[in-house]
C-alpha cells in the first residue's frame, strides 16, 4: 500500500538510520548510511566524528556537483506484513551552520558526548513517498 506524504515523512522522521543516495560527477550512484534529523520539510545530516577514509567525503563532492539526492529508510522483519520503506527526494546544499546540529544531538545520545564538528548537509525535501505492507 502506498503511503501518503505525511505518513512517509513521519516514518522517516522516526527512523534511526537511513541511506543517502547521491550521484558522482561521472554519473554513478553513491549510497551511504547516515544519521539525520528532520524539521518541517528540511532534512539534516552532519559529518560527525566517526572514522572516515578521507577528509574530503565523496558525498560532499557529489552534492557540490549535483545537488539532487534521495534519503531512504526502511523496516525489515521476517514477518513481511510489517515491512515498509519511505523516501525523501530533494535538493541538498552544504553549510557550515551548526544550528541544525542541536536537532541531531536531541535525537542521538552519542552526539551529546561528541558533538559533530563537520559540515552539515541540508536537504530541502520536495517529494515524500513510501510503501507499507499494511
Amino acid at each position: 500500500m502506498n503511503l501518503n506524504p505525511e505518513e512517509s515523512r513521519s516514518r522517516l522522521t522516526n527512523a534511526r538510520v537511513a541511506r543517502l543516495a547521491t550521484i558522482t560527477p561521472n554519473g554513478e550512484p553513491h549510497i551511504v548510511p547516515v544519521t539525520f534529523a528532520i524539521k518541517e520539510s528540511t532534512l539534516y545530516i552532519a559529518v560527525d566524528h566517526k572514522p572516515k577514509t578521507h577528509k574530503t567525503l565523496q558525498r560532499i563532492k557529489n552534492i557540490k556537483a549535483n545537488p539532487a539526492v534521495s534519503v531512504l529508510a526502511d523496516h525489515y522483519s521476517e514477518d513481511w506484513t510489517t515491512l515498509w520503506w519511505t523516501r525523501a527526494d530533494g535538493t541538498a546544499t552544504i553549510t557550515e551552520d551548526d544550528a541544525p546540529i542541536d536537532l541531531l544531538v536531541a535525537k542521538y545520545p552519542q552526539y551529546k558526548k561528541t558533538r559533530p564538528q563537520g559540515p552539515v548537509i541540508e536537504i530541502e525535501v520536495n517529494h515524500w513517498t513510501g510503501w507499507s505492507y499494511t
